[in-house]
């Protein structure tokens, strides 16, 4: 590839940002006593600017001689503390950034006949979260700020945020698709268990915020090599009634990008997508009430792929797949929280989700010159998946600020009912093959997680359990001129069993940050499968393994920060990775699972230096990540056959290296922008793995290597009258895919938002890809085969929306 090309063209991008403005919210808590530790009540406790002695907050000591400052911004500041018949004191404090909630120490006042002084420095740490790597590299964005992709679903959201891309309908961070995806902090069915799913059906609507956090601390499960992304949902929390009701409407595949192949349906034109949401809150007392639901209805071009495979014997086979997708997505959340008294709380929630999805699709075969048809498959995919969440959640406050005990149960059932049918339209003949697949599973979590803030910092420690199972039955009716076994169906069962301990050290002072991590877990797995299953049998794999995660960092100045990380993770193989039922990808691609599949370990290392000024900051980074068993996709083919099989396998050790910058900058009140490019070079070294499906076959893969990199640009209006515009721009580079490579693609999307009717009702317009530029495109070497494929799925969209806050 051209790397000059790589770097210098996209210089013209501009992509912009959409980091949250948020508040600095830090409590400062203490408490007074005299000499005999006894507590003195009434005190006058009074916070004052170090530099000019402005006066900043003010309170009084209660019955127990406790006090609480809360919403102090991160400086340095005098703590005055007086009260009639003890000498008054003075004491510097240094609001720092990591913790939310820390303690001063014990103030102990002298009587005023023992005029003694005393200065102590204090160190309280405070989180600033809209500030990149002072939450440990934890970046939140907020879904309301994305404008050209307001109305979505959440998997549209993120590929404008700094860092992600979206391949494959998957999530990628920094070139690496091992992500895990929580929502309010914990895994579910409906981002999957140690990987990701189902994001392109959750709308955006439903969320508050997305935070990306690249190297995750010991509290956090060791999944997900590439990082974690935590999906907020919306909460509100203000007294008595108030909610938001909305609704969006928008079309999609405006226009065919590239005609169909002869004797096929028409691809879906002008699609139509349909999002009313309503998030409705009551707050009285000591308990707040809430609810969220949305619907979001789509159809969608959601695949348009033609393809040109060529085999070592010099058949050509020219086909297209075309897949015509109807979605229906339904989600509601509903709890409240029972604040107890003031240290305790708690907090009892559920969550419905009912996904609906009907693809029909065809794909037509034709010769090399497309002059004659050699087959037509067509296929109707009826999915429905159910997903029920419940979560009681209880947290004790000592009296110490920031000073907690947590305590959370999660129980979640998510059925999988999929039925398919493929009929084969060969010119002598006509088969169907039919598949029912219903799978259940059931997940219980329970966790205890305890948080002590310290003088200079704080202590995480926890434990977690979990216990999963997924059982699965798929029935299979093969018709006539099947290409697939008849035992292709039949039942397994899927058993999972995760206790875990953590514990996290956390230090700051005017000079150093540091946090000190380890987290040790024991997983033990099991699939059972058929006894009679002619390839694969029972299998599973247990381990204890530590992972630990540190990081330092060092503050040159105000306004200039070192830092590195490290930390070791895991990624597992997830239960559709495993399941040995055979599926199509398309009429000659076979998917299929390995039980064998191991585990891949990833050890990760990374510097950061940041450098902010008054209305911006600069952050950048090195970072370099190697595995062990990477987890890829084989595709091969056995003799006497032209079926693709496309399996996971344990491909040896890899390699990602790459740099990573953010510039975000306010240019005046009215204008800003933030620029993200990250440049990477990903390897897999060269392997060779014996495929059991369909029948034993070696696969061997020579070293693969790829620099590739992205660069996203986001620019921000603040107009007057309540007139707001965003314009995006992303450009991805070619990159490396499991045995070939991905061409470069381009977007650009806009957005507008307008605040009506005195700030309580929004109009928006937004677009997503303006010049219809996305085009997946893609080449892939095999074994015996090589194929081409260019994929123009809808990507174009055009939404109108509008809210209202009551």
């Amino acid at each position: 590839m051209n790397r000059t090309k790589l770097l210098f063209s996209p210089a013209c991008i501009i992509i912009s940002s959409m980091v949250t403005a948020q508040t600095t919210s830090v409590t400062i808590s203490g408490r007074v006593t005299d000499q005999n530790k006894t507590a003195l009540p009434y005190v006058n406790i009074i916070l004052k600017k170090e530099k000019d002695t402005a006066f900043v907050a003010g309170t009084i000591t209660n019955e127990d001689g406790r006090f609480s400052l809360t919403g102090i911004k991160p400086d340095h500041y005098i703590l005055e503390t007086a009260i009639s018949g003890y000498d008054a004191r003075k004491q510097p404090v240094f609001v720092g950034s990591l913790s939310e909630f820390l303690e001063v120490p014990a103030i102990e006042l002298v009587p005023q006949q023992e005029n003694e002084t005393k200065i102590e420095e204090v160190l309280v740490t405070a989180s600033r979260k809209n500030e990149i790597a002072n939450q440990l590299d934890k970046k939140t964005y907020s879904v309301a700020d994305n404008l050209s992709q307001s109305g979505g679903s959440v998997l549209q959201s993120m590929q404008n945020l700094p860092g992600i891309t979206v391949q494959d309908g998957k999530v990628q961070l920094r070139g690496n698709d091992k992500v895990t995806v929580l929502i309010d902090g914990r895994q579910t069915a409906l981002t999957g268990f140690g990987s990701q799913t189902g994001l392109d059906n959750i709308p955006s609507s439903a969320i508050d915020k997305i935070e990306i956090i690249n190297n995750p601390s010991s509290k956090y499960d060791a999944n997900g090599n590439a990082g974690i992304i935590n999906i907020i949902m919306k909460k509100n929390k203000q007294n008595g009634w108030n909610g938001k009701a909305g609704l969006t409407m928008g079309l999609g595949s405006l226009w065919v990008r590239k005609e169909n192949l002869p004797t096929i349906r028409p691809q879906y034109t002008m699609t139509p997508k349909i999002n009313p949401s309503l998030s409705v809150n009551y707050r009285k007392d000591k308990v707040n009430i809430f609810l969220q639901a949305d619907n979001l209805y789509t159809e969608t071009l959601n695949k348009n792929e033609f393809v040109t495979r060529t085999y070592d014997d010099g058949t050509v086979i020219s086909s297209q797949l075309k897949r015509n997708r109807n979605t229906n997505f339904f989600t509601t959340k509903a709890g409240m929280d029972w604040n107890i008294d003031p240290q305790n709380t708690l907090t009892v929630s559920g969550m419905y989700g009912s996904e609906k999805i009907i693809d029909r699709g065809d794909q037509p075969f034709f010769n090399g010159d497309v002059s004659q048809r050699l087959r037509l498959w067509q296929f109707l995919e009826d999915e429905l998946k159910t997903t029920i969440m419940g979560t009681a959640s209880y947290q004790h406050k000592f009296k110490e600020a920031g000073h907690v005990l947590n305590a959370g149960f999660n129980y979640t059932f998510h059925r999988e009912d999929e039925k398919y049918f493929y009929d084969n339209y060969l010119p002598a003949s006509t088969g169907t093959d039919a598949f029912k697949l219903l799978s259940d599973e059931q997940v219980f979590d329970f966790n205890i997680d305890y948080i002590k803030p310290l003088k200079y910092g704080r202590i995480e420690t926890g434990i977690k359990l979990r216990s999963r199972s997924i059982p699965t039955n798929m029935n299979f009716i093969p018709g006539e001129n099947s290409v697939l076994d008849v035992s292709a169906g039949g039942k397994a069962d899927y058993k999972e069993f995760i206790p875990a301990v953590y514990g996290n050290y956390i230090f700051e002072n005017e000079k150093w940050e540091a946090e000190l991590g380890l987290r040790l877990e024991y997983v033990r797995i099991q699939y059972d499968v058929n006894p009679n299953h002619p390839t694969y049998k029972s299998d599973g794999y247990n381990y204890t393994q530590p992972f630990p995660n540190f990081r330092l960092a060092y503050k040159l100045d105000e306004r200039n920060k070192l830092s590195v990380f490290y930390n070791r993770r895991v990624d597992r193989p997830n239960e559709v990775d495993i399941r040995i039922f055979p599926k199509y990808d398309d009429a000659e691609i076979i998917k299929v699972g390995n039980p064998a599949l191991r585990p891949q370990f990833t050890n990760s290392i990374e510097l950061g230096y940041k450098h902010n000024w008054d209305n911006g900051y600069v952050y950048s980074t090195l970072y370099h990540r190697f595995a062990n068993g990477t987890i890829t996709r084989i595709s091969s083919i056995v003799p006497g056959s032209t079926l693709i099989y496309a399996l996971f396998q344990n491909a040896g050790r890899s390699y990602n290296t790459g740099l990573e910058a953010i510039w975000n900058q306010k240019i005046s009140g009215v204008y800003s922008f933030n620029v993200n490019g990250n440049l990477y070079r990903n390897q897999i070294d060269a392997f060779s793995v014996l495929n059991l499906y369909p029948s034993p076959n070696t696969f061997s893969a020579d070293r693969q290597t790829a620099v590739s990199g992205n660069i996203k640009m986001n620019h921000i209006f603040h107009f007057t009258k309540g007139l707001d515009a965003q314009f995006t721009m992303v450009y991805l580079a070619p990159d490396i895919i499991p045995q070939g490579r991905i061409k470069s693609r381009f977007s650009m999307d806009m957005g507008l938002k307008k605040a009506i009717q005195k700030g309580k009702g929004e109009l928006f317009l937004n677009a997503s890809d303006l010049l219809n530029t996305m085009v997946m495109k893609k080449t892939i070497q095999g074994m015996g085969f090589a194929y081409t494929s260019n994929d123009y799925y809808e990507t174009q969209v055009i939404r109108l929306g509008y809210s209202y806050k009551f």
